[in-house]
């Protein structure tokens, strides 16, 4: 059993190590090409209009921010459409409020079937922006109803609790006007915490004062610039964070849309447009964009994180599961034959080998039934490999992006990086493995929306702070 555990443990970072190293010189390439002149003048004309999509529910704390944040994307043409989720506080009040919305007769084309839309509102101070006002059916639900109401072939989702750089939009649109075959492009999620925002600009980047949410930080650049950054070029990528995203509006609609019926939609989709398209044998393309383009607020409590964190693995389980015939399917490809058993063997199911193998090993140690050398390497295996990781993720997004630029802020980063392995990244395999666990024995409660604690810290008064140039914040400087 011993044995088995440390190979286990040695064959999953030796995967990610694998994934670290392509990612590393995806990034390098991708800066090098990118960096300096991301698209040339002439050309920001010709950017096809996209729809974005915010769905919200008791977000009334940050949606009016999120909405603000979005106007002032730098793209040529562009419309908002946010979906007031049946709210039980006063965001729909709180958006009326801050945009003038005012019902209009506007027919309602419901290619996706949702709950009861009650009305669509046009905004008297901006025309592109509408609100769509429903019965509350869940996310996936909420997005749907978007999508029915949205005027242009791409959308974009971004969360009501997500803030956009004015150069966000363009740079993942990008991808759509370079190749053809691209179907669908996610782009990085930072956490905004420790940053300030200025009405609806990222005025300032920093790092969470707590120690909880500045773990998350490290999460976060591992899981983007290593994991999703890995599978891009393999065009394997099985996730699109729901956070933000964009995608061809009939192909979304060809699949039936956002499932109501599971809490990962955002994974589900895209692993459903993978099966769907290989099935059909399309020549198409699902990218991943490794620029700093969305801010979203994590959790900052343990009640909120556990959730959260037991909602992904339910959906993750979910996903798969539903999916599980593009697994070593004839035309599965990458996305088939190396992405989905990576997902089942060491995502869904490393949580639970993790947590046992941890439990045994130091029951074993204690009762004398392994030796100090074995239960040393496993350490070494387990938690050193982890420390590595943490660090080669924060290595390169310094080298590459450089957001967090001051030497105490680095500083910080490496401490976070480091001590996040000891005591963090287990206790987030406990609740993953619990996820799991209540999946497996047919625990399946329906979560709607996942309730996170909002405190909104990073929003201030324009008396508070001065709005940073968008190249300044794209470049890491922390000064207002």
């Amino acid at each position: 059993m011993q044995w088995i555990f440390l190979i286990y443990f040695l064959a999953i970072n030796l995967a990610y190590l694998i994934l670290n190293y392509i990612s590393a010189y995806q990034i390098v390439r991708y800066m090098r090409e990118y960096r300096a002149n991301y698209l040339p003048p002439g050309l920001r004309e010709y950017q096809p209009p996209v729809s974005i999509v915010l769905p919200a529910r008791n977000e009334e704390k940050s949606v009016v921010a999120s909405v603000h944040s979005l106007l002032k994307t730098n793209y040529p043409e562009f419309e908002i459409v946010v979906v007031n989720d049946g709210s039980s506080d006063r965001t729909r009040e709180a958006l009326i409020e801050a945009f003038g919305f005012v019902w209009v007769p506007e027919a309602y084309r419901a290619r996706l079937q949702t709950e009861q839309v009650r009305g669509v509102y046009a905004s008297a101070r901006y025309p592109n922006v509408r609100m769509v006002d429903k019965v509350n059916g869940g996310k996936a639900d909420a997005i749907n109803a978007g999508v029915n109401c949205v005027r242009y072939p791409l959308f974009c989702v971004v969360d009501a609790d997500c803030i956009l750089q004015p150069e966000s939009l363009s740079r993942v649109v990008r991808p759509f006007l370079e190749d053809r075959r691209v179907v669908a492009s996610g782009g990085v999620v930072r956490v905004l915490n420790g940053c300030k925002v200025t009405d609806g600009m990222l005025s300032k980047v920093g790092l969470p004062e707590r120690w909880l949410p500045g773990f998350q930080v490290i999460e976060y650049l591992r899981a983007f610039l290593f994991g999703r950054m890995g599978w891009s070029p393999m065009n394997a990528l099985l996730i699109i964070s729901g956070a933000f995203g964009v995608f061809y509006k009939e192909r979304v609609i060809a699949i039936g849309g956002y499932r109501d019926d599971t809490v990962g939609e955002d994974m589900d989709l895209v692993v459903r447009m993978h099966r769907n398209l290989r099935e059909e044998k399309h020549d198409y393309r699902i990218v991943f964009v490794p620029d700093p383009v969305c801010w979203t607020e994590v959790p900052t409590d343990l009640a909120s994180l556990r959730n959260q964190r037991v909602r992904w693995q339910r959906g993750l389980a979910e996903s798969l599961w539903s999916n599980i015939g593009l697994m070593f399917s004839r035309r599965g490809g990458a996305a088939g034959w190396v992405a989905f058993p990576f997902m089942l063997i060491f995502e869904f199911l490393g949580p639970v080998i993790e947590v046992v193998g941890y439990v045994s090993m130091i029951v074993l140690a204690l009762v004398g039934l392994v030796s100090l050398k074995v239960f040393l390497v496993f350490l070494v295996a387990a938690v050193g490999m982890g420390v590595l990781l943490s660090v080669n993720a924060m290595l390169l997004e310094e080298l590459s992006f450089g957001l967090y630029a001051r030497p105490m802020q680095q500083l910080r980063l490496f401490a976070m990086a480091v001590l996040e392995n000891f005591g963090y990244r287990q206790l987030n395999s406990c609740w993953r493995f619990y996820g799991t666990l209540t999946w497996l024995i047919g625990l399946r409660r329906r979560h709607r929306w996942g309730h996170v604690n909002r405190e909104g810290s990073w929003q201030h008064s324009p008396a508070e702070t001065t709005v940073m140039p968008a190249e300044q914040v794209a470049e890491g400087s922390s000064h207002p």
